[in-house]
């Protein structure tokens, strides 16, 4: 369940230019993650310092004049995806069209990373300079589509035993050609680029199902990072928090932890008339989810990082006169900190052990290995990089965002280099952003409008990070 965002801050008045199981362990909210703190939270942030557009150069005039010629093919980039929806490690036909895509503009393109996923790489001819990333995240979500479109999605597959209807309802399908964009406008201008661009389209941002690591921690473990590693590492997300045109930034955490858990409480059956003759597990179960809410409310200073720590699902028992053997309960974890998160962690299982024996049952403790850290912008890297965002979106359409609550797995990425991470945003003008559909709802709508500043930004960050374009 998405929370719907407080307002974000305005900060650049500048010049110039199983199903059930899976969609529990999603941990996307992909930075459409940013905008999702609650408002008592956000008036705890200091308020940012004004940001004025960079100076503009001829290399950014030009790269804007190539990404209005690509604004076109961009957008039909975006609808066959969209139209051809894949979930987690199934991106076969997204990466095929990708890679060919590549390979004509005269990358060199390694392929099958992660399991779908792509590395490319674009050597500049305009001199010496940094090795810089930028991702795209290629997946879909089971979720069907209910929103009318000509392009709209009908697809279906198998995911976790079930056939599951699948939709880009996060806007990956965004992201994917937006960097196809970006990757034919930086070879166009290759002569003008310094340095070296690598390119990471990447499967499985949504996660996998039971357990399974993938996307970004997989890649990284195929050696996307490997020969050459970058100095950096960019990335973007579409969001519904935000009209078209306008870009949202913030330096340090901007997007949680993500933890799933299952706890299992093993009691003695019995009938429901003789309780006294077993062990009741769902009585426990309730006593266990009682307690780890003190976790949070007693036990962690929540007034300096906000956590969340929450029982989705309860199950037990399938008639109502047996009590069962046992009961399980499955919840996440959100932070911002990593040692909030493991000492959270630790006391969900001391909690959730001692409150079953001490009720004559027992209880098992188990963490899916395959959860997020915390994604955070490197603070220098991202004043650095401000000043681009400023200058493409122009006056009165840069916003601070909040943190949030819900996770990305940038973060990874962002673990192993400094990384800026932005939002776009999709609300057509005249909605109300606040009332859009949000992202990973079945009725999420992207104005199209909104995906050529997404990539004139990215380009223009490109230039301002390598120092392209300047005599």
């Amino acid at each position: 369940m998405f929370l719907r965002p407080p307002r974000p801050r305005l900060v650049a008045d500048a010049p110039g230019a199983s199903r059930r199981g899976f969609l529990a362990a999603c941990a996307c909210a992909c930075a459409c993650a940013l905008p999702l703190l609650p408002a008592g939270a956000q008036a705890q942030m200091p308020p940012p310092a004004a940001v004025e557009a960079g100076p503009a150069r001829a290399l950014h005039a030009a790269l804007d004049a190539s990404a209005r010629a690509a604004e076109a093919r961009m957008i039909a980039w975006r609808r066959d995806i969209h139209q051809n929806p894949e979930l987690g490690n199934q991106e076969v036909r997204t990466s095929a069209l990708v890679a060919a895509h590549l390979r004509g503009l005269g990358y060199g393109v390694r392929d099958k990373v992660a399991v779908t996923g792509l590395v490319a790489m674009l050597k500049g001819e305009g001199g010496p300079g940094p090795v810089l990333a930028l991702r795209a995240d290629m997946d879909a979500l089971p979720v069907p589509e209910e929103v009318d479109l000509p392009f709209a999605s009908r697809a279906k597959t198998m995911w976790g035993g079930q056939e599951v209807g699948v939709m880009h309802a996060c806007g990956h399908d965004c992201h994917t050609a937006i960097l196809m964009a970006a990757a034919e406008v930086l070879a166009k201008h290759r002569a003008d680029l310094r340095g070296t661009v690598v390119l990471l389209f990447q499967p499985a941002e949504e996660n996998l199902p039971d357990g399974e690591i993938g996307g970004a921690r997989r890649m990284l473990a195929e050696g996307a990072f490997d020969d050459p590693k970058p100095d950096a590492v960019f990335g973007l997300h579409v969001v519904s928090g935000l009209t078209a045109g306008t870009l949202g930034y913030r330096p340090g955490p901007a997007a949680a932890s993500a933890d799933e858990f299952t706890i299992t409480v093993h009691g003695r059956q019995t009938h429901g008339a003789r309780p006294w003759a077993g062990v009741d597990p769902i009585v426990i179960g309730a006593g266990i989810i009682s307690a780890l809410q003190t976790i949070q409310s007693r036990q962690v200073d929540s007034g300096a990082s906000p956590s969340v720590l929450t029982v989705g699902q309860f199950h037990g028992g399938n008639r109502s006169n047996i009590i069962p053997d046992r009961a399980t309960m499955n919840g996440t974890l959100r932070t911002y900190d990593e040692e909030r998160r493991q000492f959270i962690m630790r006391r969900v299982k001391e909690v959730s052990e001692s409150i079953a024996q001490g009720m004559d049952g027992r209880a098992e403790v188990s963490w899916m290995p395959n959860g997020y850290p915390s994604m955070a912008n490197d603070p220098r890297l991202t004043a650095r990089m401000a000043p681009s965002l400023a200058r493409v979106a122009g006056p009165g359409a840069l916003r601070s965002m909040p943190p949030g609550l819900a996770a990305e797995d940038f973060a990874y990425f962002s673990s192993a280099v400094p990384g800026v991470f932005f939002n776009v945003g999709v609300t057509a003008p005249g909605t109300n952003p606040r009332e859009a559909p949000s992202n990973h709802s079945p009725r999420f709508r992207v104005d199209e409008s909104g995906l050529l500043p997404g990539l004139r930004a990215m380009l223009h960050m490109v230039a301002d990070y390598t120092g392209s374009g300047v005599a």
